[in-house]
């Protein structure tokens, strides 16, 4: 960090900016200036919290002011309807300043003012030829960094032929020709890389580092990460291949290596994705993460690694929610709490900064209607750089269908651009510093994930914590309110449980042919090891302990995985309660394709009726509402215009007789609050009697207490209101047409 911050920017229009030593410079100088003058606002006139409250209530109509305007979230915090200065000044940094101190305002000086955030977009095509021109494509259009994503075989030292699936989430490799591959031609003096490793760094980077010396690379001038994460690997797994400390070995060794040959490369990638991925809030997601680096920073300390190299080593992925304020506040947070943690252990100021990469989070995504990811995407993406990310990813919105095409990767993509570019997002430094509501956020979430993360150290640290259950729990219970709100629709996600698309045709999800792919892959590997002396490769493989070993064994015709096996202690592995990945409308989407293939095979659906009683402004509301509800579950909801009384009959026949008309599953009376005394003992004993036994009657709104059990004597089953379940309403009726059991 210090020889980034010594870097003279560029000239501009004939002048050159201040470096970051010398703005640092001029601003320590600022805070002894302690008189400003005085501005006031005289000319408007200040309201009253009182007088607002009375403005907001004369809006909410009789609405309940503290349950409409307050709002709680599953951090726990409670958003307030507005923040003044008056409750907030006390909080306000005015003493801090970007890139110093307890770097709240930012990791650097500058902001983004030199140094825009690297455009990380990750390139996961299976084949190492392809991967190496999409990584080409990509800064060609604009990214930053060379952002490569492995499959799961090659993090894990699996040789192709061993592999599962080889390329089901990235690139495959095997041997250091195909690391050659990948990386010819790329412009690594340049650009920095970005390669997260799996459970260790060792054998990646040095398959990485044979490859640029077998090209002629200099390997000092290699930037960025190629880094490993074994507890978070340990979360997601439930289980490591050898121990912990064999890994913390490796860890070390890859630290020790980089400082001596790569001193601009960090070798560890904390992730927290087995956190948001499983559901986690963010103070869950960043006490955990910063639990499971401070038993890094111990564990290194140990084995004779200094703290300055152990603080240059460490790089963080931090997911995205959708919460957008909160989000912010943080990341603010985060770089707050880490710069505490560094000094804690002794670390000097400029080690003390965290240098954060972020990415959407993919909990947030949806299968179905995905296209409105891309809106997704957006506020994600944007609140990352409010809030001061390093390096970002916003993956393609078809992130959970497939891996994406030109036209999602170009759209992902150009959000950078158009925030770089368009937007302004380069000039302001700590774009949210000063916000009443933002530097509230970020005064309460640091107290929760401070205290989340002081329960862990309690608990003896996060293997502690894991092996006792305490994080999959917490996890967990923060899942299943997610999910019970989605059921209940307090929480929207729309095209899928509100708002559902009916037209919409599924994007294709272009299957690779991976029996193809494998054996194309099988067979390149197979020439290449040809002509291996293996007797010689086995002297080199028993040495492979060292990051300078494995380099020699890469070189000399190993394969990821026999410098895997070589490596692996026989020591007992660690085991934990593994953290499922979920993504937020998993049940809902599951629900739907249950329609669909009932659909398919059988031709027949759950069919609705909508008694639409009296003139279109009566019913309209609730059939809209009762329209939407259902659809959910992508079930055959028929429309009219209503039934009223006429010369052609009353209402009530009318609606009997269009209802005899057709073979339904469902009817819901729909009209309003005032006239469903009248409606409802009338039309439900009608419609119910021409039923079969296994359709259902809803009544459209919920009751009044005392109305509930008279609408229910006279026929309704159940009522469609926002107090409904949405999810387990849809089963029922799911189960009742056979589509389920």
């Amino acid at each position: 960090m210090a020889d980034e911050q010594q870097k003279t920017a560029a000239v501009v229009d004939g002048e050159r900016p201040l470096t970051d030593k010398e703005l640092e410079a001029m601003l320590r100088k600022s805070e002894k200036v302690t008189e400003f003058p005085e501005v006031t606002f005289d000319e408007f006139t200040e309201p009253t919290w009182d007088e607002w409250v009375e403005a907001c209530n004369a809006l909410l109509k009789g609405k309940p002011f503290d349950k409409i305007m307050y709002t709680k979230n599953y951090e726990g915090i409670t958003f307030d309807p507005i923040y003044t200065r008056k409750g907030t000044d006390a909080i306000l940094p005015t003493n801090d300043y970007p890139g110093m101190g307890d770097f709240l305002r930012g990791a650097t000086v500058n902001g983004y003012v030199h140094e825009p955030w690297g455009i990380a977009q990750a390139c996961d095509e299976t084949l190492p030829a392809e991967n190496n021109e999409l990584l080409k494509e990509e800064i060609s259009k604009g990214s930053t960094v060379y952002n490569i994503k492995l499959d799961t075989a090659t993090k894990n030292g699996v040789d192709v032929k061993d592999a599962e699936k080889p390329g089901d989430i990235g690139v495959n490799v095997t041997t250091v020709e195909d690391m050659s591959v990948l990386l010819d031609g790329l412009k690594l003096d340049k650009y920095p890389i970005m390669m997260y490793t799996g459970a260790g760094a060792k054998n990646l980077l040095a398959l990485t580092v044979a490859a640029l010396k077998g090209a002629g690379h200099d390997v000092k001038t290699l930037r960025g990460v190629i880094g490993g994460d074994p507890i978070g690997e340990l979360v997601k797994t439930g289980k490591t291949e050898t121990s912990l400390d064999a890994l913390y070995d490796e860890m070390a060794e890859t630290i020790k290596f980089a400082k001596a040959n790569t001193p601009e490369l960090r070798t560890v990638f904390i992730n927290s994705d087995a956190y948001t991925d499983g559901g986690a809030e963010a103070v869950q997601e960043v006490a955990y993460t910063f639990a499971t680096a401070v038993e890094y920073v111990r564990q290194m300390q140990k084995r004779g690694v200094e703290l300055h190299d152990i603080a240059n080593s460490l790089y963080f992925c931090f997911n995205q929610g959708a919460n957008f304020f909160m989000e912010i506040a943080k990341l603010r947070s985060l770089r707050m709490i880490w710069a505490a943690i560094m000094e804690a252990f002794g670390a000097e100021e400029a080690d003390r900064a965290i240098k954060v990469h972020g990415r959407c989070a993919r909990f947030t995504k949806t299968v179905v209607d995905p296209y409105v990811n891309m809106l997704r995407n957006c506020t994600q993406t944007f609140s990352s750089v409010v809030g001061g990310v390093c390096t970002y990813d916003n993956p393609p919105f078809d992130e959970l269908i497939r891996k994406g095409d030109v036209f999602s990767r170009r759209i992902a993509r150009n959000l950078h651009v158009m925030l770089q570019e368009e937007f302004g997002m380069l000039s302001p430094i700590d774009a949210a510093g000063g916000s009443w509501g933002i530097e509230t956020l970020t005064k309460q979430i640091t107290e929760k994930i401070w205290a989340e993360f002081q329960k862990v150290e309690e608990m003896g640290g996060i293997i502690k914590a894991l092996e006792a259950g305490y994080p999959q729990a917490q996890v967990a219970d923060v899942l299943a309110k997610r999910f019970k709100a989605l059921e209940m629709r307090s929480d929207r996600a729309v095209g899928v449980n509100m708002y559902p698309n009916m037209t919409e045709e599924p994007l294709e999800r272009r299957e690779e042919d991976t029996p193809k792919l494998k054996k194309e892959r099988e067979a390149a590997v197979a020439a290449y090891v040809a002509d291996i002396d293996t007797n010689y490769l086995a002297g080199k493989l028993a040495a492979v302990e060292t990051v300078e070993g494995a380099i020699e064994a890469f070189s000399n015709g190993a394969t990821i995985g026999q410098v895997a096996a070589a490596s692996c202690k026989a020591e007992a592995p660690e085991t934990v309660e593994a953290i499922a990945a979920h993504h937020w409308t998993e049940r809902y989407e599951a629900l739907r394709f249950e329609t669909e293939d009932y659909v398919k095979k059988t031709g027949k659906n759950v069919e609705v009726f909508l008694c639409n009683m009296g003139p279109i402004p009566q019913h309209k509301a609730r059939a809209d509402f009762s329209t939407s509800f259902l659809q959910v579950g992508e079930f055959n909801v028929h429309l009219n215009d209503g039934f009223q009384d006429g010369e052609d009959g009353d209402q009530y026949e009318k609606c009997l007789k269009a209802f005899k008309e057709g073979d339904y599953d469902v009817a819901v009376i729909c009209s309003t609050d005032a006239t469903y005394p009248e409606i409802v003992p009338k039309l439900a004993p009608m419609i119910k009697a021409a039923m079969k036994p296994s359709a259902t009657l809803f009544l459209a709104g919920a009751a009044p207490k005392d109305m509930e059990q008279v609408y229910k004597d006279a026929g309704v089953d159940d009522f469609i209101s926002v107090k409904a379940n949405c999810f387990q309403t849809l089963k029922m009726l799911q189960k009742k047409k056979g589509m389920i059991e």
